[in-house]
């Protein structure tokens, strides 16, 4: 494969996590991942968004920048790293979740933190419509998970798009999803893996299977 550090991102609900572990299975890579069980804010932000926003944002926050700097700074050469996250998620959910204050106290400390960490080599955006994917969250039913909207979901892809618009020096694979079935079905998976030895240009490139 041509990428040696491979982050998938998408809306809640778009099997980000079960792409890259199977990735990293097959590929034989480093797997980094979402650790949502142990931020403790997270459960009582679904119930009071406007009271737990700034503290659930900060764990996340501090989270997946440990993580990062402890894994990818010592990654090995000869072995890909995938993860189902992109630092920059940060900010975007921060934007969306926090108010305007909060946000603007948030922005710098991200700013602070964010030059000493590595992009990725290619990132891939499995766009689905928030319709399908708040089916999938319902099914995996997780009970703090169960409040969430299309109308949120639709201001989060939102996020996502305008800000890979702006990444012009990344690498972003706009995949769309929401007929793809890589958890079961082994030809749509097959077609992804594909993608990790395709050379593809800087910018957003959109794929439709």
């Amino acid at each position: 494969m041509k990428y040696r550090y491979v982050a998938i991102e998408g809306i809640i609900g778009t099997g980000k996590t079960s792409l890259a572990q199977k990735f990293s299975s097959d590929f034989n890579g480093k797997l980094l991942l979402e650790e949502f069980d142990e931020n403790p804010f997270l459960p009582l932000f679904y119930e009071e968004p406007q009271r737990y926003g700034f503290p659930v944002e900060m764990s996340f926050l501090a989270e997946r920048y440990h993580q990062i700097k402890s894994k990818i700074q010592t990654k090995d050469l000869f072995q890909p790293i995938f993860s189902d996250y992109i630092f920059e998620k940060s900010l975007l959910f921060a934007h969306l979740n926090l108010s305007e204050d909060e946000y603007a106290l948030y922005k710098q400390i991200f700013k602070i933190i964010t030059n000493s960490l590595p992009a990725p080599e290619v990132t891939f955006f499995l766009y689905k419509k928030p319709e399908i994917a708040l089916e999938n969250i319902k099914k995996r039913g997780r009970s703090y998970e169960q409040n969430i909207t299309i109308d949120y979901l639709d201001d989060l892809q939102s996020q996502y798009i305008g800000f890979f618009k702006q990444k012009l020096d990344w690498r972003v694979i706009f995949i769309d999803s929401s007929n793809l079935d890589f958890v079961s079905n082994n030809h749509d998976y097959d077609f992804l893996c594909s993608l990790l030895n395709r050379e593809f240009n800087e910018g957003i490139t959109r794929i439709i299977p």
